[in-house]
């Protein structure tokens, strides 16, 4: 099983450890389905430990160490399809998506319109509790 998390998931897992991201990320730890990743969100995850609402929030040794297990993951380079989001800075994810061949995209961002959309060609896009209820498994 192929997985992308969106960015919004993989800092939920590191703000609020034993949540429901938490519980996502450490069963991908476990290999318990395959993440995909790509060069683009590895940078966001590196910026967004700068932004000034995660400043106080954020460990920049945990966010470094979570991007030093990602490079673990399917990392894919350059994101060849464009497709379009509601949220222009949401269309990188539908990319790795499909070029990632993922079955599920996990994203806890209600307002951009991606879990309205549901699926993207063979990719189903779920909240994580949505995901964790359908797919890990103790």
């Amino acid at each position: 099983m192929r997985v992308v998390l969106d960015t919004n998931v993989l800092l939920s897992a590191l703000i609020s450890p034993h949540g429901t991201s938490d519980i996502i990320y450490r069963a991908w730890q476990k290999a318990k389905f395959d993440l995909v990743t790509s060069t683009i969100q590895l940078d966001e995850l590196r910026r967004a430990n700068r932004y000034p609402k995660f400043k106080n929030i954020l460990q920049p040794t945990r966010v470094g160490t979570m991007i030093n297990n990602l490079q673990h993951a399917i990392v894919l380079k350059h994101l060849t399809k464009k497709i379009e989001a509601d949220d222009p800075n949401d269309s990188f994810l539908l990319s790795m998506a499909v070029e990632g061949n993922a079955d599920y995209l996990v994203t806890g961002d209600r307002r951009a319109g991606l879990l309205k959309r549901k699926t993207i060609e063979r990719t189903r896009i779920l909240t994580p509790t949505a995901f964790c209820l359908e797919t890990i498994k103790s």
